[in-house]
């Protein structure tokens, strides 16, 4: 069975722990409004995915 012959120092290990950084979720440009949004996803601001509308997004003007 493989056993270390030495403990591993905190430095040694830090620096292998670095490369799980979590990195920040990619965003693209809405093609219909050009807000940022996740991709493969309805735009949360204008409501459309794929050239078409998905969710109607209602502007509050109705009292």
């Amino acid at each position: 069975m493989a056993v270390p012959k030495q403990k591993q120092s905190h430095s040694r290990t830090n620096k292998r722990r670095s490369q799980h950084k979590i990195t920040a979720p990619s965003t693209q440009a809405c093609p219909q409004c050009h807000s940022p949004r996740r991709p493969h996803r309805v735009c949360p601001v204008c409501g459309t995915y794929a050239g078409r509308d998905v969710v109607v997004t209602s502007s509050g003007d109705d009292a």
